[in-house]
């Protein structure tokens, strides 16, 4: 068995295993994934064969996240996803490493010093489409106060990976709301293997979110949509589900070392691999 760094042109071959697992990752997220710290995606590697992968990408000097972690059915129960688990970690070096993991794994992860701080939902439909004036794509003097809101909403910076991922694409779209002249609120929606997610969505009022949220219902266009909500932000909870959204999947955020403290924003994850 080899525990090695994964290529890029290994990824999405990666999130095709994703797909398989029922995870519908995005149609263009392997090269802003990527992006956001190319040394921390890992594969073990069997007689030439990729058999297992994990990412835990250092977002700051403070804290890194885990995520991809798959090791192929007819391989596992040998040890070598926990070997690839432990080797992978060590890239974190001394940083607090946070994941987004399903509520039946939490035993295990607690068991590699990880304890939860909070559950996130996912609530799937069909959004409503509405256009609305204030809203509109991101403007290049944009990102800075983009990563420092998320940051706000979260507790914890992810500037290579925002840079990447508000960069728009055939499947990816970043819509922002001014008010004033100033960014009230931003979200990114994109093109799944199954309808459309939307994350980030940050807002500091209802008002804000409730337009980004009908606006990303016109990209959409009658697809279904997904959003990942955390605990902390009831009130986004509270109108999916009254917009008719389902929860439909729960998992646990849980994070080895002190956890990042969110702020009081309406906020939505921007994906369960990266935080």
């Amino acid at each position: 068995m080899k525990l090695r760094r994964m290529t890029a042109g290994e990824l999405p071959a990666v999130l095709d295993w994703a797909a398989e697992e029922g995870w519908n990752p995005g149609l263009d997220d392997a090269a802003a994934f990527y992006a956001t710290d190319p040394g921390g995606f890992f594969v073990a590697e069997v007689a030439g064969r990729i058999v297992a992968a994990i990412s835990v990408v250092n977002h700051t000097e403070a804290l890194a996240f885990l995520g991809l972690y798959l090791c192929r059915p007819d391989w596992r129960g040998r040890g070598i996803g926990h070997a690839l688990w432990t080797h992978a970690l060590a890239h974190a070096g001394a940083r607090t490493v946070g994941l987004d993991g399903v509520e039946a794994q939490q035993g295990n992860y607690r068991k590699s010093g990880f304890e939860p701080a909070g559950r996130t939902v996912r609530y799937a439909g069909v959004l409503p489409g509405r256009a609305h004036p204030g809203i509109g794509p991101v403007l290049r003097d944009d990102l800075g106060t983009l990563i420092a809101m998320e940051a706000g909403a979260t507790g914890f910076e992810k500037r290579a990976f925002l840079s990447a991922w508000a960069t728009d694409t055939e499947t990816r779209r970043t819509l922002v709301c001014r008010a004033a002249g100033e960014v009230a609120g931003f979200a990114t929606i994109r093109a799944c293997r199954e309808g459309w997610k939307i994350g980030p969505l940050v807002a500091g009022d209802g008002a804000v979110a409730a337009a980004l949220i009908e606006t990303c219902g016109r990209v959409a266009h009658g697809a279904p949509a997904m959003i990942d909500v955390p605990e902390p932000s009831r009130w986004l909870a509270g109108h999916c589900a009254g917009l008719g959204l389902a929860p439909v999947f729960g998992t646990a955020r849980m994070y080895r070392g002190p956890a990042p403290q969110p702020g009081p924003v309406i906020a939505a994850v921007a994906t369960l691999e990266l935080g």
